[in-house]
């Protein structure tokens, strides 16, 4: 599944915004997501956000698929 991240961009290697990425897997309230590092982090599905509270997050929109 692939969804959009919506909101200010964090980290160099976090998230960016209009930016899509690849979701590996559903972990509670958590998407497993391969971000700007290349590397599979957990990111809140509600609120995705650093964990440090750096910045408050954004959102997720769905990605629709043309055919």
């Amino acid at each position: 599944m692939k969804l959009r991240y919506v909101g200010p961009s964090f980290y160099v290697e976090g998230l960016t915004n209009g930016k899509e990425y690849e979701i590996l897997s559903e972990e509670g309230p958590y998407y497993r997501v391969i971000d700007d590092s290349g590397e599979d982090y957990l990111y809140s599905k509600e609120h995705p956000a650093p964990m440090d509270g750096s910045s408050k997050g954004g959102r997720w929109e769905k990605i629709q698929i043309k055919y």
